[in-house]
């Protein structure tokens, strides 16, 4: 787990790289290897029909080499990676060739050239490493709910039966308040939409138009809608439901809400599945049903997270998880009583050692002879 952590933060480092090297030269192409005179529209690239990988035969020369000698960096890091894994394992006769098989986002056949391939392999490897923290953070939410429900019966385990039902009847109370707010518009709905175009943007409702709206919230103009960029058409739903200042909303139920939204519209609007939204994607998913006449959205507070035996579940893995804390801390009480016992015993050799010391001292001084009156040992 913890090579595939450093794999995933170098990846995501090596795209940097190579954003930064594309984004340096925007229009600088070797001219000699375009067959047409039609110029190069960037906002039409789309990663996932590989035509993104094609374009890049149409960088210049000087930008090939530094993707050829940041692929060569990566590669050898990856070696080196495996290198040091096999000397702590002290491991012999591996194939280093097919270790580096399990590093997918790059095409270990030709190391030192960076080709179109490689882009498309780094892509898929970015996408896939994306969707496991989804799912990742949806587990984390998941425990996150469990916990808090555990603590809370637990702490009403320590009340007598008055203080219960008064924190019992306050529960229901905070509940009740924060289920009761204004209708949450489906995500990626016309509805939704015009909300954010009348009152983010400050537009008149009865003009929108998608494809001006897609263009407006394409903060960095590069021609699709983020996964960021998506999730901030939120905000003003989630405003509806959650208030930081309010003590019956949790901010952590309202970014679980915020990813929901978000991977909803994306099912519904990203045809290819690449986490990006084109704006023909955009325009053709306006054009559903769906998009004027949506299901009602059901929010966080009108689902269950976990059933009873999922909760009894946890709480039995708490319970070891604590008796595995418990032994150790006493593991730890008596190393430190036992450290406690060898200080105070070299405290007393010490002690004894520094009277013992004393002792001697005094004796040299009775043996020493006295002196006459001019100074000379009367021995």
């Amino acid at each position: 787990m913890r090579w595939r952590t450093i794999l995933i933060q170098y990846c995501f480092l090596l795209v940097t790289c190579l954003r930064s090297a594309l984004e340096a030269v925007p229009i600088d192409i070797d001219k000699t290897k375009v067959k047409n005179t039609q110029p190069v529209d960037s906002a039409k690239i789309e990663p996932p029909s590989g035509r993104l990988s094609k374009e890049l035969d149409l960088v210049s020369h000087h930008v090939r080499t530094k993707l050829d000698e940041l692929k060569r960096q990566e590669v050898a890091r990856l070696r080196m990676l495996i290198k040091a894994k096999l000397d702590s394992l002290q491991d012999t006769g591996i194939d280093h060739h097919a270790l580096l098989k399990q590093f997918d986002h790059l095409n270990h056949m030709n190391p030192d050239k960076f080709e179109s391939t490689d882009l498309d392999m780094l892509i898929k490897a970015a996408t896939s490493d994306l969707e496991h923290y989804d799912k990742t953070r949806h587990e984390e939410f998941k425990k996150y709910e469990m916990m808090k429900e555990h603590e809370r019966r637990e702490y009403l385990k320590t009340l007598n039966e008055e203080k219960r039902k008064e924190e019992e009847s306050k529960f229901e109370e905070m509940k009740k308040k924060h289920e009761n707010h204004p209708k949450v518009n489906h995500p990626g709905s016309k509805d939704q939409l015009k909300e954010v175009w009348e009152e983010t943007d400050g537009l008149d409702p009865n003009d929108f138009d998608p494809k001006t709206f897609f263009k407006l919230h394409d903060v960095n103009n590069d021609g699709f809608l983020d996964e960021q960029e998506l999730e901030a058409l939120f905000t003003k739903e989630l405003e509806k439901v959650y208030d930081p200042k309010n003590e019956e909303d949790d901010m952590v139920e309202m970014e679980e809400e915020r990813l929901r939204m978000r991977e909803h519209v994306m099912n519904e609007v990203d045809a290819n599945k690449d986490r990006l939204v084109t704006l023909e994607e955009f325009l053709k998913a306006t054009e559903k049903k769906e998009f004027l006449e949506p299901d009602s959205w059901e929010t966080l507070d009108q689902q269950q997270f976990f059933t009873e035996e999922e909760l009894k579940e946890y709480e039995n893995l708490i319970s070891l998880q604590e008796n595995e804390l418990k032994k150790k801390a006493d593991e730890l009480q008596k190393q430190k009583e036992e450290l406690q016992r060898q200080h105070d015993q070299l405290e007393a050799q010490k002690l004894e050692y520094h009277q013992v010391v004393q002792q001697m001292e005094q004796k040299k001084l009775q043996e020493i002879p006295p002196s006459g009156p001019g100074g000379e040992s009367k021995l």
